[in-house]
């Protein structure tokens, strides 16, 4: 078994540089063999920053060396086709989220590729610590059947795909209820920066209950929530025996005794630990729910799923694991998210049937 994945990019936006940045602190795991970008331009520059050769096509990127995978970094009309290269040379694909932008597009993408066997999805939610921890906790029938997720975190897909792991949904038929309401709200930090503008402004927010019949979630996200420190996150997950709220526990010790608990998180480098700024564990009840397999590279939480699926979609490129986010699971998630977009729109409700990723 090899312990280095090896990764080309195709795209040198936003997306590709999470990528390089893994590559960058653990050479011992991930290893950039290059990056496809349009212009020799732009190439040079990602050479100079990141020390990576970059080629003008996928295919004279996989002629120079064959990586373990290709990343399709690129933006959302550009993903389908940028994911059929890919397949169509016979390299494993990770194509970047949605893996097309619309209901077409992801119908007319499974029609090509959804039989190949080569495609899966960035999708790393369901690896970020705290919600890996809480799925772990879920499937150990902690709080008994889950019943219903709130979300108020991510947008769309993201949010979908974590209401569906929690809740152990497939590709079952669902009807979502859409609303968007507007509101003023000042919001001083974009991706850009701190604004320095304190003045409030109309913010959408969109909330949509996703009806699974036995089963719902409940969405909530305003406009750049994933950046506004002055909207939080959180999240519900309810089930028949007890629920997790956020990092709280509660559930029945006996028949008369609910009890509360909660995820403690051991972070180091605070006061006087030395041992850096990490996180390392996530415990409940005395025990380890969550370890860092990363732990002592510093790095953020979002970082630490990214690098958790880039390591399982590598090990299962190389045939040593199992399929970390398969296509048919992102096609699911973004059918409910446009379903959302478009009860939303409309203020009709929406129902998704079933698709030809579900088989």
């Amino acid at each position: 078994m090899s312990d280095v994945t090896t990764f080309g990019v195709i795209g040198s936006g936003w997306r590709c540089l999470f990528f390089l940045r893994l590559a960058k602190a653990m050479p011992d795991r991930f290893r950039a063999t290059g990056v496809v970008t349009r212009t020799e331009a732009r190439g040079a520059e990602v050479s100079a920053e990141w020390g990576v050769r970059t080629f003008r096509t996928t295919s004279e990127l996989i002629r120079h060396e064959r990586p373990d995978l290709m990343i399709a970094a690129v933006p959302w009309a550009a993903m389908p086709d940028a994911t059929r290269d890919v397949v169509e040379q016979g390299v494993p694909v990770l194509a970047e989220t949605p893996p097309a932008p619309d209901l077409d597009g992801l119908r007319a993408l499974w029609s090509d590729v959804g039989g190949s066997g080569l495609v899966q999805v960035a999708e790393q939610y369901l690896l970020m610590p705290g919600h890996a921890a809480r799925v772990g906790l879920v499937r150990e029938g902690v709080i008994g059947t889950p019943t219903s997720v709130q979300i108020s975190s991510t947008h769309l897909y993201h949010a979908v795909s974590l209401i569906r792991g929690l809740l152990g949904i497939g590709f079952e038929p669902a009807t979502v209820s859409a609303r968007d309401f507007t509101a003023p709200l000042v919001d001083p930090l974009t991706p850009g920066g701190w604004t320095g503008d304190a003045t409030a402004k109309p913010a959408r927010t969109t909330l949509a209950t996703i009806d699974f019949g036995d089963r719902m979630g409940l969405y909530d996200f305003t406009d750049n929530q994933w950046w506004n420190p002055l909207r939080a996150r959180r999240i519900v997950v309810r089930g028949s025996a007890g629920e997790i709220n956020d990092d709280r526990i509660v559930r029945m010790a006996d028949p008369v005794t609910p009890v509360e608990s909660a995820m403690e998180r051991r972070q180091t480098g605070v006061d006087l630990s030395l041992e850096g700024r990490d996180l390392h564990t996530i415990s409940f009840d005395g025990r380890i729910v969550y370890r860092n397999p990363f732990f002592g590279v510093g790095l953020s939480e979002d970082d630490i799923a990214v690098a958790a699926l880039l390591a399982d979609t590598g090990a299962w490129a190389r045939n040593e694991g199992p399929e970390p986010y398969p296509l048919a699971q992102a096609c699911q998630d973004h059918l409910i998210s446009l379903a959302v977009g478009e009860s939303a729109r409309t203020g009709q409700d929406v129902h998704t049937g079933t698709e030809a990723w579900a088989g």
